[in-house]
């Protein structure tokens, strides 16, 4: 069992490495990160990448060269990082309600079909609504979803679920940094600042679709699986509410999430992958209470999971907002299908192919069709190569896709300056004056976490392991099924922020290895610190 468990440990690196390589090297040469000019975007730059890259290099250097600056940056942001990084994040979380209050644009693609929906029974009755929720019924809970905070607070404005959006993408945030006081509270300043840099780069808080809804779902699970984690041994009455609580509340995130967004339980199989690994070598030191505790773990989850899905799936299947054809339904080997063409996302052919079909039997079989076609017309070697520029497609960009789904906004796409909500527009919009610059920040945060992770290599870690197979795991649905621009990666942001933070402590240690100055430096910082504290 022992080499069963060491192989199966070897596959999931050898997938990590591979995967995750080809992320950061496309990362590194994306187009979003060129200064100047960028021939593919027809944009450019202002001064206001040129004053954050001086900026970023004017620190850096006073850091390096000037004693006093470099305790004073050491005691503000490492000695008393907590209290920085809660500022910070403060700050943040002000400037988000500042930037959804003057812009919240209506948007157009699936999310404005939902909003539009969720509106009244009138716009659910319209051919056009029913014929979009036959195809698509994945996104009939969500609208529900939508449709029932309409009847609750009688407000169905774009500003509203923005700041629906906001929240909980604010949420998952939060419960990311409950996860890392649990398993590792020493790096939670770490946490707060890696945290607060996503999220002055994140302009998905203006886009209310599952993407950024089913972050405070995964956040919420992982952690609860970490307190399981944490109180298995359940040794006092605290540990043992806590894992009883934990159990129930994670089986019921796991099935609405899936509900929200099924591809975001992919966490889930890489944690029972990685739990059962382990329990095969363990097993000749199992002990009743072991026992006792896994038994109670899978009942808690399953008993709560049970019936939160139960509750659920009944009241979708019998709701009588709005009246769709089942028989109608697209198929998943549709998608399938599509992630074979184009840039393996979106085909517009495929899709209308789908509206005129009339049963689920002939579309799966239409779609079975072009994929075997697509298929015997690459080849094995042009699919492999197909694979590893689909793999640049689906994570090379920090935007997370910005701007790339059809009708993005409903509006013109090439504001004025004049105002707040103009001058903000422009750096989120198409033909914005500073989309360049937005796109050269977040390119800069992604390439930034990618190398933490990459950089943060050492001994194994069963919860390190357990992010990174979440991640291969989603990295290889993605390229087996419709990806084509990483927006299908925020569901695994919550995974790639923990892996980011668990991961910054190793890659610190392994740039002391590879740079022996740095050590001499954070003593020359702290001496420096101590002295200045007695001037």
């Amino acid at each position: 069992m022992r080499r069963f468990y060491n192989f199966s440990n070897s596959v999931i690196n050898i997938f990590w490495r591979v995967l995750f390589f080809l992320t950061l090297f496309f990362a590194f040469t994306s187009v979003n990160i060129i200064i100047g000019d960028n021939d593919t975007f027809g944009t450019s730059t202002t001064m206001v990448t040129t004053g954050l890259v001086i900026f970023i290099v004017a620190v850096i250097v006073m850091i390096y060269a000037y004693p006093k600056i470099r305790a004073w940056f050491y005691n503000v942001f490492i000695t008393h990082q907590v209290l920085t990084g809660s500022l910070i994040l403060l700050a943040v979380v002000i400037a988000q309600i500042f930037f959804v209050s003057y812009c919240h644009p209506g948007s157009g693609f699936d999310s404005g079909m939902l909003l539009h929906a969720a509106e009244s029974t009138k716009h659910a009755e319209e051919v056009d609504v029913t014929s979009y929720f036959s195809l698509n019924q994945n996104n009939l809970p969500i609208m529900l979803f939508m449709h029932w905070l309409v009847t609750l607070s009688g407000k169905s404005s774009w500003l509203f679920f923005d700041y629906v959006t906001l929240v909980s993408v604010d949420l998952s945030a939060l419960i990311n940094l409950m996860s890392i006081m649990l398993i590792k509270k020493r790096m939670l300043g770490t946490a707060l600042y890696m945290h607060s840099s996503w999220l002055m780069v994140f302009p998905t808080i203006i886009m209310p679709y599952t993407d950024a809804w089913s972050l405070p779902l995964v956040s919420m699970y992982l952690f609860c699986y970490f307190v399981m984690y944490k109180t298995s041994k359940m040794s006092t009455p605290i540990e043992q509410l806590s894992f009883v609580l934990a159990g129930l509340v994670f089986g019921f995130s796991v099935v609405l999430v899936y509900f929200v967004k099924p591809s975001a339980i992919i966490p889930v199989i890489a944690i029972v992958i990685i739990g059962a690994l382990n329990w095969l070598i363990k097993k000749k030191h199992v002990t009743m209470s072991g026992v006792v505790v896994t038994l109670a773990a899978l009942a808690l989850v399953g008993t709560s999971g049970g019936a939160t899905y139960m509750v659920a799936n009944n009241k979708i299947q019998n709701q009588t907002y709005i009246k769709i054809d089942k028989s109608r339904s697209i198929p998943a080997i549709h998608f399938m299908a599509m992630g074979v063409y184009g840039q393996g996302g979106y085909d517009w052919h495929q899709a209308v192919a789908m509206t005129f079909i009339p049963t689920e039997k002939q579309k799966s079989d239409y779609s079975v069709m072009m994929l075997k076609k697509r298929l015997k017309k690459l080849g094995p070697w042009g699919y492999f190569k197909f694979l590893i520029m689909k793999q640049r497609n689906n994570t090379a960009d920090g935007t997370f896709g910005w701007l790339k789904e059809g009708h993005f906004f409903l509006e013109n796409q090439k504001p004025n300056n004049k105002g707040i909500t103009n001058k903000l527009k422009n750096y989120i919009y198409l033909y914005g004056r500073h989309i360049a610059d937005f796109r050269f920040a977040a390119q800069l945060w992604w390439i930034t976490l990618l190398v933490i992770i990459a950089l943060g290599f050492g001994p194994r870690n069963d919860l390190i392991q357990i992010l990174r197979l979440s991640l291969v795991g989603g990295f290889i649905f993605l390229l087996l099924f419709e990806g084509g621009r990483s927006r299908y990666l925020i569901q695994y942001l919550p995974c790639i922020l923990l892996l980011g933070v668990l991961s910054f402590e190793r890659a610190i240690s392994n740039i002391r290895r590879l740079f022996g100055w740095y050590e001499v430096k954070v003593d020359e910082a702290k001496k420096a610190d101590e002295l200045s504290q007695e001037n």
